[in-house]
């Protein structure tokens, strides 16, 4: 029987919370299912549809794996010269490794929504860490909008979403603030970055002080405070 695995990202770009991937298994049948339930990408569908399709999703395949990369873990590789798009495909071998070890099939189709320009030089940054006994038995393709031609992608950038936004939420309610959806261009997330609280949470590995964002939000506080004498 032939399985194909959809891999998707939720966070790239936020300056608050972690950048989700999630990977879904699911043979033909099951991708069926998905299509019956109009699973699709996380972005064309609501926030209500989402929550309400993930259980379904994390039911009817075969399996599941989901990675949180904290900001903390982002911020020490960027200054070890490590990309998010290297980040990425380290976190997409990871979920490969871990769903290849329970689908008993020699056959396996595997479509990730790439987060590269360069798709061919991001395949081969990822076939880096898939394991060697693995790539024998799988078929890659690295695609730019796998998540809205591909159910299973769209499957996966389902539950890569809803993870997302869900500690999103237990970080607002954690620290009682208000940082919006965490991205820059949220003005709930610009507010709340020019707090002493954002200064705090930074401490604690929630704000991603590697992005342009934060350290330009830094570099204005500074010039106030000198402005104060």
């Amino acid at each position: 029987m032939k399985f194909f695995i959809g891999i998707d990202d939720a966070g790239r770009g936020p300056v608050i919370g972690p950048m989700v991937l999630a990977g879904v298994a699911a043979n033909e049948s099951q991708i069926s299912k998905f299509k019956e339930l109009k699973v699709k990408d996380s972005k064309q569908i609501s926030a209500k549809r989402r929550e309400f399709l993930a259980p379904h999703i994390k039911k009817i395949a075969t399996s599941y794996h989901i990675i949180k990369v904290s900001p903390n873990e982002i911020d020490t590789k960027i200054a070890k010269k490590i990309n998010l798009n290297i980040i990425e495909a380290q976190k997409a071998g990871e979920i490969i490794n871990n769903l290849i070890k329970k689908i008993k099939s020699s056959k396996i189709e595997i479509i990730v929504d790439c987060p590269s320009p360069n798709t061919k030089a991001w395949k081969n940054s990822l076939l880096e860490y898939i394991k060697k006994e693995n790539k024998e038995k799988i078929r890659l393709k690295c695609e730019h909008k796998a998540d809205i031609n591909y159910v299973i992608v769209g499957a996966a950038s389902i539950l890569a979403k809803t993870t997302r936004d869900r500690e999103v939420e237990k970080i607002k309610k954690q620290y009682n603030i208000n940082c919006g959806s965490g991205y820059p261009s949220d003005p709930l997330c610009q507010k709340f970055l020019q707090t002493s609280k954002a200064k705090e949470l930074a401490k604690l590995g929630i704000v991603r002080k590697s992005w342009t964002t934060w350290q330009r939000e830094e570099k204005k506080k500074g010039q106030r405070k000198l402005a104060e004498f």
